[in-house]
């Protein structure tokens, strides 16, 4: 008789979720599921409000990614008015937009990620957190985590207006220049969070890279999944966060497609399952196959390791050498090891902090020129940046006084849901056997999705009208007496 094991909560994530795994007579993993039992409704409330709104509506949506819905949604609404920002709005932005991937990267590798490392898969739970971690890498570092995520929020705060839930992007540019004295503050923050980024890669090393156990769990067949990728390039093919043509590979690395993100839906599509609340995104080329992975499948993978397998290089010197050792070490590009993202999520820590030194330096950041004003009667626009958890599409339809008649939101962790659910059966098949688990081995299931860092707040938006509910029942001993359900 199938043996069903549930983890419930699982944890070290943004939002709520659930793994549900299935075994056979033999005590074999049959199946597994990563369940998604939430849901947000972004999409249909923002109908009926004044486009210009969603800037500071969507943000909403998530506390940890507020900064990419937001730039998406001023991009999208650029493009709903059909003008063009000034180059010192443009690069306000992306200063901005680099000081959040330094807040979000540290926030997950520190906080999420790094408890499996250091710590080790198996170490207790109750010590298996932050606080666990700074425990055993020493205060100090501890504070340096501290530190520089202030410095990446303070300087979120001086552009956007709110170091969570910025206002300040508007449809032709920003709402505020900076002087040229805060330029210069916001550089001698930058050059100390390159320290910091090199510092995270090194402490990456000597914990991880140094321990062949840890390298071997990451090579382990039980995390490999080969699929297509997705990420932003610059006309370089090397990544940006901010602005550029989406890039599609397969798993042997070639180009299947090029395109902006205003033709999305020529190329994308979403098939939906009635077990979760998360669609699932594929490429149209290639056509959905069902929960499969390999070249033939229509699958793809967005994020850290999605963005560093589309490029073919990195636009800062330092992240250059990081990511030439990254692929080095682990057989070539693209790499298909699941555990990867976290290595390749310190690389980009690296590229952000690097970038966001590069855009401070420049005196031109500061020009007080950061807005043009919109003219045209808006209609619809199509904004995209590289989210810190993957690529995310804002689609808004307005009439012509600039209400909001639909709403297409194409998150990070939605286009990561197959994949995120093909990890996580394969790291049960490939760990658990004989029906023999413990809390370690479960954990290390659970491993398999939190290398995505998703955020499954950002992940679920639409609204089918009723939803579904399951309610148990229990009594004072803890035994299920009634289980009430509504499809």
């Amino acid at each position: 008789m199938t043996k069903r094991i549930t983890i419930d909560p699982i944890t070290r994530l943004e939002g709520h979720g659930k793994i549900e795994i299935f075994l056979d007579d033999a005590g074999e993993v049959e199946n597994a599921y990563l369940q998604i039992p939430e849901l947000r409704g972004f999409e249909k409330f923002c109908e009926g409000r004044p486009v210009e709104e969603l800037p500071r509506i969507t943000p909403r949506i998530c506390g940890v990614c507020p900064g990419a819905h937001h730039m998406a949604s001023t991009k999208a609404l650029d493009a709903v008015y059909h003008v063009e920002p000034p180059p010192a709005a443009k690069k306000l932005r992306e200063l901005f937009y680099c000081a959040h991937y330094v807040h979000s990267h540290i926030a997950h590798f520190y906080a999420l990620a790094a408890p499996d490392f250091v710590l080790g898969p198996s170490s207790p739970p109750a010590e298996r957190n932050i606080l666990g971690v700074v425990a055993k890498v020493g205060l100090q570092i501890g504070g340096e985590v501290i530190k520089h995520r202030a410095y990446a929020q303070d300087i979120q705060n001086l552009i956007g207006g709110k170091a969570t839930h910025p206002v300040c992007g508007l449809p032709g540019g920003m709402s505020r220049a900076i002087s040229d004295d805060e330029r210069k503050g916001i550089v001698e923050k930058a050059r100390s969070c390159v320290e910091f980024a090199n510092f995270s890669l090194k402490l990456f090393e000597d914990v991880v890279l140094k321990n062949k156990e840890y390298v071997e769990v990451i090579k382990s067949p039980a995390y490999a999944l080969e699929t297509n990728y997705l990420g932003m390039v610059d006309k370089d093919n090397a990544v940006n966060f901010y602005d550029g043509l989406l890039r599609a590979v397969d798993p042997r690395g070639a180009e299947i497609a090029k395109f902006p993100a205003a033709q999305y839906l020529d190329y994308i599509g979403e098939h939906v399952e009635p077990w979760t609340y998360l669609k699932f995104p594929f490429l149209k080329k290639l056509g959905w196959q069902g929960l499969s992975g390999g070249a033939t499948s229509g699958v793809y993978r967005v994020g850290p390791l999605g963005r560093l397998n589309v490029a073919e290089r990195m636009a800062t010197p330092g992240a250059q050498a990081a990511y030439e050792k990254m692929f080095d070490t682990l057989g070539g590009r693209p790499c298909h090891a699941t555990l990867a993202f976290h290595w390749a999520r310190l690389v980009e820590l690296l590229y952000a902090a690097e970038r966001l030194l590069a855009l401070a330096s420049d005196p031109a950041v500061a020009d007080p020129n950061v807005r043009t004003l919109p003219q045209a009667t808006p209609d619809e626009g199509v904004g995209c940046v590289e989210a810190p958890r993957g690529t995310l599409f804002h689609h808004y339809k307005t009439d012509a006084a600039g209400m909001v008649t639909a709403v297409n939101l194409i998150v990070a962790t939605v286009q990561n849901n197959a994949g995120m659910c093909l990890s996580v059966k394969g790291a049960a098949q490939g760990l658990i056997h004989d029906g023999k688990v413990d809390q370690g081995l479960l954990n290390m299931v659970e491993m398999a999705f939190r290398a995505y860092d998703p955020c499954f707040g950002c992940a679920t938006h639409s609204l089918p009208g009723q939803m579904p509910l399951e309610v148990s029942i229990f009594d004072a001993r803890g035994k299920l007496c009634q289980r009430v359900v509504r499809a």
